[in-house]
């Protein structure tokens, strides 16, 4: 690889990483203390889809009932 490359790479790897907390911190905030930031950055890709989709259909029904939310 070229320094040029190699430069591209890790700004890529570091857009990805700064990605992945920031989904992670989400899924502490939604969780409202149940989930640690430790134990969502050991959570495999996976369980992180899985629960993704767990608290957006959440968010759903709430929309959809109406219900408070914060």
């Amino acid at each position: 690889m070229t320094i040029d490359e190699i430069v591209e790479l890790a700004k890529r790897m570091e857009q990805e990483t700064k990605a992945i907390k920031q989904e992670l911190y989400k899924f502490c905030w939604y969780m409202r203390g149940g989930l640690s930031f430790t134990e969502a950055y050991e959570l495999d890709i996976g369980d992180r889809e899985i629960l993704g989709k767990i608290i957006e259909e959440n968010l759903d029904t709430t929309k959809k009932t109406q219900l408070p939310f914060f």
